[in-house]
């Protein structure tokens, strides 16, 4: 590869990560360019290696959601749920520092080093309903709705516990982030009506 034409791959990704905040070493590929052009641009201080196989511009502002949009790269099946999902709408005082994923019943575990992760297995309707899409650093990062979100706190209450999950009730349901009948048709998909109904009855009365 010539000088001039490695020079001008290089600018190429420069406006490819000018474009995409996150940029993946596959992302290169879809573009015909070379991936040996990421290391050079590290190497020169012009890109920085934020994850595995995923780089971007120095200096660049960073979404406070930025880990999820990590994530969401590196485990495209996954789906943000429980508390950080309870953190991208805004409901309770929870703050995790791992980031908290759905992942079907049966697929492998992801093994991340950064941003760390926990897994959470589901299946059916309950990992297929109510998801969402947020934009992060131009990444869709899929992520279960507010109801569904709730309804699954008390589903896996033994896993972050009951307070959490009342927390999150009374606070969705005091900044209208659904609907009664939004929470029981999730928490039916999530079996947990029975366990829910009297906590619903406390907070609409």
């Amino acid at each position: 590869m010539s000088l001039r034409s490695l020079s001008t791959h290089e600018q190429a990704v420069l406006n490819l990560a000018k474009a995409r905040p996150l940029l993946r070493a596959r992302d290169l590929g879809q573009h015909a360019l070379p991936t040996i052009v990421l290391s050079r641009l590290v190497a020169a201080g012009k890109l920085e290696r934020v994850a595995r196989g995923v780089y971007g511009l120095p200096g660049q502002t960073i979404s406070e959601h930025r880990s999820l949009a990590e994530v969401a790269l590196r485990v495209p099946q996954g789906v943000v749920c429980l508390l950080s999902a309870l953190r991208v709408h805004g409901i309770g005082t929870q703050a995790p520092f791992e980031v908290w994923l759905a992942i079907a019943h049966r697929a492998p575990i992801p093994r991340l080093d950064q941003p760390k992760i926990r897994p959470v297995r589901m299946s059916g309707a309950a990992f297929t309903d109510g998801i969402e899409h947020l934009s992060v650093d131009g990444v869709s990062v899929p992520v279960f709705n507010a109801a569904k979100t709730v309804a699954d706190c008390f589903k896996y209450r033994n896993k972050i516990g009951l307070d959490v999950a009342l927390e999150a009730l009374r606070d969705g349901w005091a900044q209208r982030k659904f609907t009664m009948d939004e929470i029981w048709h999730f928490a039916t998909i999530d079996r947990v009506a029975n366990v829910i109904r009297p906590y619903l009855e406390s907070v609409t009365t």
